[in-house]
């Protein structure tokens, strides 16, 4: 599995981590960056992430900010792009399972780093469902395609 993942300065500590864990087990990390605490706008680190996973060189995305709001916003800006915020393991099972996401969003200062590497782990290996749920996800790309 290969992912790409980035972050602004907020939750540079995190990404570093997640990192290391996604190594750990095998997983090609392509990153992103930041690659420190200095202040960085996080919409060019969503940008640089989304263009590795609209041109499917990655299985997926991940990206951080502080609260992981501002970073979702602006990765679901770009076109294929289902991004989701999630605090919980439940919400990572299940964006995957309905809504087929294709970029995990966390907050760094809002979830602890044992739940966020739970919360990865549950979303990375989630498959979608297909099924009725296709049908929305559909629903969803014809609105881009009005855009």
């Amino acid at each position: 599995m290969k992912i790409a993942i980035g972050c602004d300065h907020g939750a540079y500590e995190m990404k570093e981590a997640i990192k290391a864990y996604l190594t750990e087990q095998g997983v090609t990390v392509d990153d992103k960056g930041t690659y420190s605490k200095d202040s960085v706008h996080y919409p060019l680190y969503a940008k640089a992430v989304c263009k590795e996973v609209q041109a499917k060189s990655v299985d997926f995305g991940i990206l951080l900010c502080s609260t992981g709001i501002g970073i979702s916003i602006a990765a679901n800006k770009h076109k294929g792009i289902r991004a989701a915020l999630c605090s919980d393991v439940y919400s990572a099972k299940f964006t995957r399972l309905h809504n087929d996401a294709n970029v995990l969003c966390l907050g760094a200062l809002v979830t602890g780093l044992g739940v966020a590497k739970m919360i990865v782990d549950t979303f990375l290996s989630t498959d979608f469902e297909g099924g009725r749920h296709q049908a929305r996800v559909d629903m969803i790309t014809a609105i881009e395609q009005e855009q």
